[in-house]
């Protein structure tokens, strides 16, 4: 009989030690799963109480060991862990997830009912350190936020916080070997890095689901709370955006690159309009704006694909497309 699948949690962190005080203590709390499980923090050359923080939880979690990844970025962060690990699957937590206590039993679960699938991600639950203020309702998905109800069912796409990914998908789009989109470096909010991998496991061929048994809190500190922040989000995923459909796109550059800029172009127009008319109303302005800069952004994501060496753009250019 072969041995149960194991899965290894991989937390990537950045001098955010007392968040990652709170991710390990959810993690020590997990209820018994029907497969062995273990967790190693990718250290991106933190200089505060990370190592202090990880040592002080070693022997309550599972298999607790930390790594240091000298490249800062989540993307380098996340392939030094697959890259330090040897389980068959590979959970993807930030340092700001609060994995609820049956989120390993769920993970297995939906292994167990798909145990061909590439990937699965599962509830994301925003948790506002303070009252959530009314402009940023509607704007769940510049935080990750991620429900599809209550039953497993496949997806076009995963969200990075909890994505819990099979080994062999991601060696097979070969995303291991090389990342092509870079994703959040300290204040840049460019997160294509977390679309990129589920698109480019998506493409090799296998089915991407979601796993309501697998619930996360994502917790949102009131520094990201403000009309700013969420424009630059706004901007940084509307850029993404632009990326990763480049990165999907099956047919020639040169149609990629006219349909872009149309959709980049009404986007802008659209939101253009709904400015114009929160004005009026005197409400909404902040989110007519946020899709302002999405459009923006959306721009920008098509100047750095034209703006590629050709070898690069030869390279990056429909390397998610789906295989046939």
């Amino acid at each position: 009989m072969p041995a149960p699948a194991a899965v290894q949690v991989v937390v990537c962190t950045y001098n955010r030690a007392q968040h990652l005080d709170a991710t390990l203590a959810a993690l020590s709390r997990q209820q018994a799963a029907p497969m062995p499980w273990s967790v190693l923090v990718v250290d991106n050359a933190s200089t505060d109480d990370t190592a202090a923080v990880v040592e002080a939880w070693r022997g309550r979690v599972p298999g607790l060991r930390r790594v240091l990844e000298p490249e800062p970025g989540v993307t380098a962060a996340r392939r030094r862990g697959a890259r330090e690990t040897e389980a068959d699957w590979i959970a993807f937590v930030d340092d700001d997830n609060l994995l609820e206590p049956d989120w390993i039993a769920g993970a297995a679960a939906a292994i167990a009912a798909q145990p061909e699938a590439g990937g699965f991600g599962g509830r994301i639950v925003l948790d506002f350190e303070v009252p959530q203020p009314a402009f940023l309702k509607g704007f769940g998905f510049c935080f990750a936020e991620q429900d599809h109800g209550a039953v497993l069912c496949e997806v076009d796409n995963l969200a990075g916080a909890g994505m819990l990914l099979r080994r062999a998908a991601l060696e097979a789009c070969g995303w291991t070997r090389e990342s092509l989109l870079a994703d959040r470096t300290g204040g840049q909010l460019i997160s294509g890095g977390d679309v990129e991998i589920s698109q480019r496991v998506r493409g090799a061929g296998y089915a991407l689901w979601y796993a309501p048994g697998c619930v996360l809190r994502h917790q949102i500190p009131a520094s990201r709370m403000s009309r700013l922040y969420l424009l630059r989000m706004a901007e940084g995923l509307g850029v993404s955006e632009s990326l990763v459909n480049a990165l999907g796109w099956p047919g020639p550059y040169a149609t990629w690159r006219a349909q872009a800029k149309d959709n980049a172009w009404r986007c802008g127009v659209w939101a253009a309009g709904e400015l114009r008319r929160a004005l009026m109303r005197r409400y909404g302005v902040t989110g007519a704006l946020a899709w302002l800069w999405f459009a923006g952004g959306m721009r920008r994501g098509v100047r750095a694909v034209e703006s590629m060496p050709g070898d690069r753009r030869a390279a990056f250019f429909g390397a998610a497309a789906r295989r046939a």
